[in-house]
């Protein structure tokens, strides 16, 4: 089967460029100025022609949490948000520390048929920071990561041992970092709006702490690490230092961290409660510096759905998390290109080209011969957030009412496409 795109702006490796894409049994076969070729042809005049986004961090929830999302509706919210491929954490009841686990994700995945899933294995069982994971076992069945997200293993000797186990498995630890007897039951940012709301807070130096842990254990041991969601100026500071030295730290961010500061708590909206949580506009304005200088490499949505009834609740007891998958790329966007931060082809990158290269993923690139994983997106377009309208069982989005440009026209998978607006 063949597919035309033709007159869109390519995001290709060396930069953009306006140029017709033409795939053939699910891969890129030509990239020129102008094809002519008798088949199905896209017109995406005046849109843009993107590698299709890669979400190294989502919650699809199933398999036990089906009532939040399963891998069904979180791969139409996926496909709707322009992602081809798509990291699930483990935080599944089971909980994804096996093989038998992760062999169910890509058995149901697989099924539903839209974007790619890749599962990511629990690094202890259970996550409960105790014993290690069957990692060879996951690793022989497709996981593509580790990560007790949600929690931090907080036993350093565990965690010294998870990362040497699964490096002799080309396998890299996601960390979750938070010092859990350090944020003691906290609901949001520690500072001024937590004193004036009367919720507890949770302090910069309980992800700080965590942070220095695991660039340390990376740097002794010379094995790679990944930080999960920085949320504050201080630690975008440890990871650039050590960097600076060498270390083999890769980092993430999400939109919430470099559009939102915790003016928003005052409101007592559970959709605002996110973990780690919204800080200050000092916290935003390194976040972004560091996308701009590479210390932050790339962004996620921490994708977190929940069902209503998890968040309307009394403001301690909600669930913590955003569903975020649907409007990453338009918040990306309006947030940092619109305003002059980043390129488009930098916004690419840090949600497609790096988040393939941190695990090894196939794709990422615009490119003959490449998996033709592609997103067509129209930047002139805008729309307001309204989080009723998600596909995504999760509604949960502090977003509603922002005023966005970037409407995902098509995803495309494997030469296929899988949304179509």
């Amino acid at each position: 089967m063949k597919l035309l795109i033709k007159n869109g702006t390519l995001v290709l490796p060396e930069g953009e460029r306006k140029a017709d894409l033409l795939i053939e049994n699910g891969k890129i076969v030509s990239v020129a100025d102008k094809i002519d070729e008798k088949c199905r042809t896209l017109d995406v005049s005046g849109k843009y022609v993107l590698p299709g986004l890669i979400d190294i961090h989502v919650h699809l929830r199933e398999p036990g949490f089906e009532g939040k999302e399963d891998i069904e509706s979180g791969s139409k919210a996926a496909v709707k948000g322009g992602f081809t491929q798509i990291c699930c954490m483990p935080n599944t009841n089971p909980v994804c520390d096996n093989a038998v686990v992760a062999k169910y994700i890509l058995a149901r995945a697989s099924e539903v048929g839209l974007c790619k899933v890749h599962p990511i294995g629990a690094i202890t069982k259970g996550e409960k920071g105790e014993t290690l994971s069957d990692i060879g076992k996951m690793k022989s069945v497709g996981v593509v990561a580790l990560s007790d997200d949600g929690r931090s293993v907080m036993n350093s000797y565990i965690m010294r041992l998870a990362m040497e186990y699964a490096n002799d498995f080309d396998l890299k630890c996601l960390c979750h970092c938070e010092d859990a007897n350090l944020a003691d039951g906290g609901v949001v940012n520690e500072g001024y709006n937590s004193t004036v709301a009367g919720l507890k807070g949770i302090p910069r130096a309980a992800e700080d702490i965590m942070i220095a842990r695991e660039i340390s254990l990376s740097e002794s041991l010379g094995i790679p690490v990944h930080i999960c969601h920085v949320s504050t100026w201080s630690g975008v500071e440890i990871i650039r230092s050590a960097k600076a030295r060498g270390v083999k730290v890769t980092a993430e961010t999400c939109p919430h961290y470099f559009t939102l500061t915790d003016d928003i708590i005052t409101t007592y909206d559970t959709f605002t409660k996110v973990n780690p949580p919204v800080r200050e506009q000092r916290d935003v304005d390194e976040i972004i510096r560091g996308l701009q200088d590479g210390t932050i490499d790339c962004i996620v949505t921490d994708h977190a759905p929940h069902s209503l009834k998890d968040k309307q609740v009394e403001y301690n007891s909600a669930a913590f998390g955003i569903s975020g998958i649907e409007t990453s790329l338009a918040l990306g966007y309006t947030y940092l290109v619109k305003t002059g931060k980043l390129s488009i082809s930098e916004l690419v990158a840090l949600m497609s080209g790096r988040p393939a290269a941190i695990l090894g993923l196939e794709g990422g690139e615009l490119k003959v011969g490449a998996s033709a994983d592609v997103t067509v997106v129209d930047f002139d377009k805008s729309y307001v957030i309204d989080g009723s309208e998600f596909v995504s069982k999760g509604k949960n989005t502090p977003f509603n009412g922002y005023k966005v440009n970037g409407v995902v026209e098509y995803t495309i998978v494997d030469g296929e496409i899988k949304y179509s607006n």
